[in-house]
């Protein structure tokens, strides 16, 4: 074992242990105890956020920790309580009190962006086989969270925060509890084992999971089907051609198909030994891994490999690899794929498009530039930036965070409250504004076609401007609140005319030939394309689709710019507002509803369709459709007035109610209610008394079921939600009932 490998979890003297391998990692004891929560802070720097924790007095006296850090962390905020809300406005100017306290030095919000439980194994995996030291605070608190997020009642963990245990989920936050020192007797563990072999061990995992455990040398690479590089050769004019594909899918594709191509396992420890005897129900040596390439648990398998992949996969380990792929086939794939790699590397500053793509190119430069290269000193630094403490402990993010999504939503929610003009909030909303002018992307990225990258000059990143990726909601929410805003009179006029059109220019290049609108390109392949999904744990997941969401944010995006900007490529404007609309409406099921594909589900979608179909003039009373759509979403009122939508039916697309109404939710439907003029006000006013009632002392709400997801399986938490939308639905009640008693 390296020198490296042995100090590859920092820790203090008084609080450590060794792990099977070596090295050194935190006790069981000390992840009970956790570490000192009032010693973490996270630094916001141009909203790249970091955890940091201070190991002295005189650090912790030098950097107080904020109302922020106490909030993030579960700590006493001694803030004085509010005098009760009884009104709307007076319900929404309480929750904006507590919600300026949590704003950040840049002028953005942060939260936790987490949910998914197969991030931190990958994170967990690349720290050990490249041999990066984990500060023990770190493997404290992610160890702390793990047993948080562990099922209760059989010991395993699932795909996503909510979801019945898996292979993937137990499989790999098993491995990564035994990385950072927890004893395989832990009893915890070994309900999680009994759990694991239940499901049939680890070689009924997916094919994420084979690939990670076979990069740790815990299981070989026959078990893995086929990721050839060598599809990067392919002409671009090809059907199945990379470059088709979604981008989050190919840039996965990329490392690890150079990983694969490679073969590259980490050798053998004592811990990884141990692991080969813990993670299967049969001796390790006695297993045919190759026989469980297609093998895997029913709880897993949500989108079985078709028969066309099945046969193009053996096809590729039986003929393609054995006998026509030359060494200088081989090499050429190896060499054009990690030249992509630096490229993405190089977009964004080494931040990657996310935390899944992050890990396997840092694994990816490890193994082609070596330990010392500055590409995986900056990796390094860069993972960092998809951590978050929460007083659960440690978790990964879905994204480098959500910044400039929630900012946007915040200033419009503002202003949609009519608050906006009060001059207690006007440095509060500068500061977002600002921020929103500090991460507008003004350029595009070098060599755009050979990168395979969208137009991005003028849009807006969901997170950061760092990751640099144009998203067509994201930069339609950010246009809307940066227009909004700067007409208010006080406000600066940050953004110019000129960085306003540019972010339509852009916005114009995102329509697909159906009219609709995808996440972050065009589409460019077939559905057919589905026919290779390799993934097993997501649908749809191989193109970019369109989407009721986006397309409903570009149309209001579109629409609140004409009002304004009436002789700017008018022509082209409505042109494409005409075909938006007209997916939109084709989009509307029978039932009146819509599919939400990035919110549960079909409460969230509905209330962005009719905002898009309001800002055209569609209303309750004019339209048809927008009747149906009402009816549809009063059907589901449950009876304490809320709504309560579960995140099952993002999987099965069928409406399904959640076992208690949720406040998110409710000020959805509320907001799309009012947005088609919905002329019965009782609905709403029950529905607003319960939020209210709901209503902290401080002026917050307690976090209840998750909020979003993706990829239709997993879910993902927006946590600043429970805030931004009932100051919209409350500030909307108000403005067209009046301000009356709720409670």
């Amino acid at each position: 074992m390296t020198r490296q490998a042995q100090s590859r979890i920092k820790s203090n003297a008084k609080s450590s242990t060794k792990t099977a391998n070596g090295a050194t990692a935190v006790t069981v004891d000390e992840v009970d105890q956790s570490t000192d929560l009032r010693r973490w802070r996270l630094l916001d720097d141009r909203g790249r956020q970091t955890w940091h924790y201070l190991e002295t007095d005189e650090e912790v006296k030098g950097w107080p920790q904020s109302t922020a850090d106490k909030y993030f962390l579960g700590l006493p905020l001694n803030l004085p309580d509010l005098p009760p809300a009884k009104t709307p406005l007076a319900s929404a100017k309480n929750v904006l009190s507590f919600l300026s306290k949590l704003q950040l030095a840049p002028g953005n919000w942060g939260c936790e962006y987490g949910g998914p439980m197969f991030l931190l194994p990958g994170l967990v995996v690349t720290w050990y086989v490249t041999e990066t030291p984990i500060p023990a605070p770190f493997a404290t608190e992610i160890t702390r969270y793990l047993f948080a997020r562990q099922n209760p009642k059989d010991g395993g963990w699932g795909l996503h925060i909510e979801a019945e245990s898996s292979v993937f989920g137990t499989a790999m936050n098993y491995v990564v509890m035994r990385i950072l020192g927890v004893s395989e007797e832990d009893q915890r563990m070994v309900k999680a084992r009994g759990m694991l072999h239940q499901l049939g061990g680890a070689v009924n995992g997916p094919h994420w999971a084979k690939f990670w455990l076979s990069v740790l040398g815990v299981m070989e690479w026959d078990a893995v089907n086929p990721v050839p590089p060598d599809l990067w050769l392919l002409p671009d004019w090809v059907p199945i051609a990379p470059w088709r594909w979604w981008i989050h899918m190919r840039q996965v594709f990329l490392p690890m198909s150079f990983v694969y191509s490679k073969k590259f396992s980490y050798p053998l420890t004592p811990l990884t030994r141990r692991l080969r005897e813990e993670l299967y129900i049969q001796p390790y040596a006695s297993i045919q891994f190759h026989s469980h390439r297609n093998t895997i648990s029913p709880r897993d398998n949500y989108h079985p490999k078709t028969a066309l992949l099945r046969t193009i996969n053996w096809a590729l380990v039986n003929i393609w690899n054995p006998y026509l792929r030359t060494e200088y086939i081989r090499k050429r794939a190896e060499d054009w794929a990690f030249d992509l790699i630096q490229r993405e590397d190089e977009n964004t500053d080494f931040a990657d498009l996310g935390p899944v793509n992050g890990p396997m190119n840092t694994l990816a430069c490890y193994i082609h530039d070596g330990a010392e290269s500055y590409s995986v000193k900056r990796h390094r630094d860069r993972l960092h930036d998809f951590l978050w403490v929460k007083s659960e402990g440690m978790l990964m993010n879905g994204t480098n965070g959500v910044q400039t999504w929630d900012t946007s939503f915040v200033i419009q929610a503002v202003i949609e409250a009519g608050m906006a003009e009060d001059p207690k909030w006007r440095e509060m909303l500068t500061k977002a504004l600002e921020f929103l002018d500090d991460q507008q992307i003004r350029e595009n990225v070098r060599e755009q076609q050979i990168c395979y990258r969208q137009q991005r000059k003028g849009a807006w990143a969901f997170s950061t401007k760092a990751q640099g990726y144009t998203v067509s909601d994201c930069t339609s929410e950010a246009l809307k609140a940066v227009i909004l805003l700067q007409r208010i009179p006080g406000f600066p006029a940050h953004i110019s005319d000129e960085r306003l059109k540019d972010a339509i220019d852009t916005l114009l290049t995102m329509q697909n030939a159906s009219g609709g609108f995808s996440s972050y390109e065009t589409q460019r392949g077939s559905e057919y394309m589905e026919y290779l999904n390799a993934a097993e744990v997501f649908g749809r997941i191989m193109i970019e689709y369109d989407y009721p969401e986006c397309t409903t944010a570009t149309v209001t995006a579109l629409s609140l710019f004409t009002k304004h900007y009436p002789d700017y490529r008018a022509k082209e404007i409505a042109r494409v507002k005409d075909a938006a609309l007209k997916y939109i409406r084709r989009a509307q099921r029978a039932d009146g509803s819509w599919y939400g594909s990035w919110g549960i589900c079909f409460t969230y979608a509905g209330m962005f369709a009719l905002e898009s179909l309001a800002s055209v003039g569609e209303s309750y009373s004019n339209s048809e459709r927008i009747r149906r759509a009402c009816e549809f979403l009063l059907s589901k009122q449950m009876p304490d007035g809320g709504w309560g939508e579960s995140y099952r039916s993002c999987e099965t697309g069928v409406y399904t109610h959640h076992e208690r109404s949720q406040v998110v939710q409710t000020c959805w439907a509320c907001i799309g209610l009012m947005e088609a003029e919905l002329p019965d006000r009782a609905p709403l006013e029950k529905a607003l008394r319960m939020v209210v009632g709901r209503q902290g002392s401080m002026g917050q709400w307690e976090q209840e079921a998750i909020e979003g997801v993706f990829n239709k399986t997993c879910m993902i938490s927006y946590p600043n939600y429970k805030f931004i939308f009932p100051i919209k639905a409350l500030g909307m009640f108000a403005k067209r009932f009046g301000n009356l008693e709720l409670l």
